[in-house]
């Protein structure tokens, strides 16, 4: 059965899953690439880029596990770029080129209506406009049987949680005090929400944390 899950998500030890002041020049906010330092070197990542090499080990091996059995993903709007209000043309296609990293459907929240959008190895990007629910039923239906990750940002994880739809978190806690940005716990009640942690793993440079809904 499909699982909704959030997977290699990255967190500073003050809670927030990214930096203020998105743009252009910094999409995951100021300060916010900091938090993925633990996922930058690792053989995953680099052979996203094309490169060879990138370190073994914890780190790389919860990133390696992050995209398996995932058969659609859900990202809110920001996540896939920084334009905002309805879309001028289709001339943006997202930060990750022309072959983005996730080579199954990926369901796009946003309330501007825009055509789908196929690229190379696999991916093609759906925009929902007709809300959180209905992006869930596609991603499901389109992931025929494997699991949905949301790859955030961070108010989309939140509206899923607290419609009480995900079903497993594998948060990567960073060394990194960051004092502002988007906080992932702010006003969640966790534990009410059914969630308990049931395996804390140390790695090379962040500690990876899986809770699960009872």
């Amino acid at each position: 059965m499909s699982k909704l899950q959030v997977s290699a998500f990255s967190v500073s030890l003050d809670g927030f899953g990214a930096g203020p002041r998105q743009d252009r020049e910094n999409p995951l906010g100021v300060r916010g690439l900091e938090l993925h330092e633990w996922f930058l070197p690792t053989a995953v990542f680099r052979k996203m880029q094309k490169l060879e090499g990138g370190s073994q080990g914890v780190d790389n091996d919860f990133a390696a596990k992050s995209f398996q059995n995932v058969g659609a993903w859900i990202l809110g709007r920001n996540m896939f770029g920084p334009v905002r209000g309805p879309w001028p043309d289709d001339s943006w296609k997202g930060w990750w080129g022309d072959e983005p990293p996730y080579h199954v459907p990926v369901f796009v929240l946003t309330h501007h209506a825009r055509a789908p959008l196929a690229m190379k190895g696999g991916t093609t990007f759906y925009f929902v406009t007709d809300g959180p629910e209905s992006a869930l039923q596609q991603a499901k239906e389109a992931a025929n049987g494997k699991n949905v990750r949301i790859g955030g940002g961070v108010s989309t994880i939140r509206q899923y949680l607290t419609a009480g739809q995900i079903d497993e978190m594998h948060l990567a806690f960073s060394p990194v005090l960051l004092g502002e940005g988007e906080n992932l716990f702010a006003g969640l009640d966790l534990p009410k929400l059914g969630f308990q942690p049931v395996q804390t793993t140390a790695g090379e440079h962040a500690t990876h944390v899986i809770l699960k809904r009872g």
